[in-house]
């Protein structure tokens, strides 16, 4: 499987070599990959964060006889809400049903889901000698997430009726996030413990970014063996961090992860809320796609991560609540921003929400649809002359 994914990769950066205008959409290929790669598409793709979750009556169904964890650690039942997610709201991709604290098993550090609280680590991570005690041997154990995935890829592996293929997302947390759950002992407003280890200036920061890389790459690669088209990479705190926080301590870790996912042979998705003033810094990771929340609009953040990158956003998830005809000038709004650029994958600024209306998410897919068309796509030099221009 791995040698199939390098090869499908390296058959659609290909073309990015010559200036010809290139059939859009393939038969058999998926727009969202496409798009991951900046190549050109005959619409928008879009899917959503979190788009299996509690605002579904389906996913509540699930719920009431399984845990969170239950879910995640059962394939055939992550492959249901997964498949059952996708198939509904009628989305380009797939995310596998799983979760960002999984590795801490593995690693040796117990983890619950508090109701009204969020995930608790029973025992924070806090010295060095926790730290050399963190196992990077047991990533076999979360094999069952690849087990999820791969029962999802198998059944998207046909095309659908217009002829696309429905791009299948694996994911992971990113160092700094994950560290700061295992410092914190859970989620944080000030992140003050896991700065002072930051600062500390000791051997303990330098290890756990090294322990947690050995293990994601480890984990990644697993769901790309089991048919993951696209890892996501979620640093959902790294906007709590300045500039040169991002730049002294997490960049350099960040960017080790990338590039090794990469060169697994697919495309990497790196996306954290409150980033906009990171996303100069973010897309030095060499990530394939930065994803964008909603405090930029969508043509500024797209400068600030550079013409060489895709981007993914970048809705209000609150604006689901909003009246159709707020909800819809703000979906052309984020469409007119990107312009029909190759590289764009409409989604959420961040997770949908409980209590979402579920029929809000569904229009969303459908005006996408109807109004993501991409423009005509342009010779290479003009397009970066016209990038330069706008930088």
């Amino acid at each position: 499987m791995l040698g199939l994914k390098i090869g499908v990769w390296s058959t659609l950066i290909e073309p990015m070599q010559s200036a010809a205008v290139l059939d859009s959409h393939p038969e058999g290929s998926s727009r969202f990959v496409r798009a991951c790669l900046r190549l050109p598409v005959d619409r928008t793709p879009v899917w959503f964060l979190r788009q299996a979750g509690r605002y579904m009556p389906e996913y509540m169904a699930v719920r009431k006889h399984h845990t969170l964890l239950d879910i995640c650690r059962k394939p055939e039942i992550a492959a249901e809400v997964t498949i059952t997610a996708a198939e509904r709201l009628g989305v380009d991709a797939a995310i596998i049903f799983a979760d960002l604290l999984l590795p801490f098993t593995p690693m040796g550090l117990d983890f619950e889901f508090v109701a009204g609280e969020g995930p608790m680590v029973h025992t924070p991570v806090r010295s060095l000698e926790h730290i050399q005690a963190l196992r990077t041997d047991r990533t076999e154990e979360l094999q069952y997430v690849a087990q999820a995935i791969e029962k999802v890829a198998t059944h998207f592996a046909g095309p659908r009726p217009d002829g696309d293929r429905l791009g299948i997302i694996g994911f992971c947390g990113a160092p700094f996030t994950l560290a700061s759950y295992m410092i914190e002992g859970g989620s944080s407003r000030n992140y003050i413990e896991t700065k002072k280890m930051m600062y500390a200036g000791d051997a303990s920061w330098p290890l756990l970014m090294e322990k947690l890389i050995t293990v994601l790459v480890e984990y990644a690669s697993q769901q790309v063996e089991a048919g993951a088209d696209v890892i996501h990479i979620f640093d959902s705190w790294v906007g709590a961090l300045s500039i040169t926080d991002y730049r002294q301590y997490c960049l350099a870790p960040t960017t080790e992860l990338v590039k090794r996912v990469k060169a697994l042979g697919v495309p990497v998705i790196y996306f954290g809320v409150d980033t906009a003033s990171l996303l100069p810094a973010m897309s030095e990771t060499t990530a394939d796609v930065l994803g964008l929340d909603w405090r930029i609009p969508l043509d500024e953040g797209w400068r600030a991560a550079g013409a060489g990158c895709a981007v993914q956003g970048n809705l209000d998830p609150i604006t689901l609540f909003a009246p159709e005809n707020i909800l819809e000038a703000r979906v052309r709004e984020v469409l007119a921003l990107a312009a029909g650029r190759p590289g764009h994958i409409f989604n959420l600024g961040h997770g949908i929400v409980p209590e979402t209306p579920v029929e809000s998410v569904i229009q969303v897919v459908k005006w996408v649809e109807q109004y993501g068309v991409a423009a005509t796509p342009k010779p290479r030099n003009q397009a970066a002359r016209e990038w330069s221009a706008n930088a």
